[in-house]
């Protein structure tokens, strides 16, 4: 459903998506970069389980929550992507400690 723009030909960043080695675009927002990479859900709600993804792009419908770098409801469109991030689905509510 999302591609990209054949003008959004920046520079490649890696990071790392559930453990697996990945690529994104510098400007892109950790959502963005999810959308591209053909996940449409990078998280689990705490009651049911079922899968969420980003919605508003924004930061209003916390629907894109992550683990960044070990800390767990992280907005995803509201983060830039950046080399050598951890990127982790998120499985039910954060931990505390998380």
């Amino acid at each position: 459903m999302f591609r990209r723009l054949h003008e959004a030909a920046r520079p490649v960043l890696r990071f790392r998506l559930d453990g697996e080695p990945v690529e994104g675009r510098e400007g892109d927002s950790v959502a963005a970069a999810l959308l591209a990479l053909g996940r449409d859900a990078c998280r689990e709600t705490a009651v049911s389980g079922a899968a969420r993804g980003g919605y508003c792009m924004m930061g209003v419908c916390f629907d894109c929550l992550v683990v960044i770098d070990g800390t767990g409801n992280r907005q995803a469109c509201l983060v830039p992507l950046r080399e050598g991030m951890l990127v982790e689905t998120q499985h039910g509510r954060r931990e505390p400690g998380r």
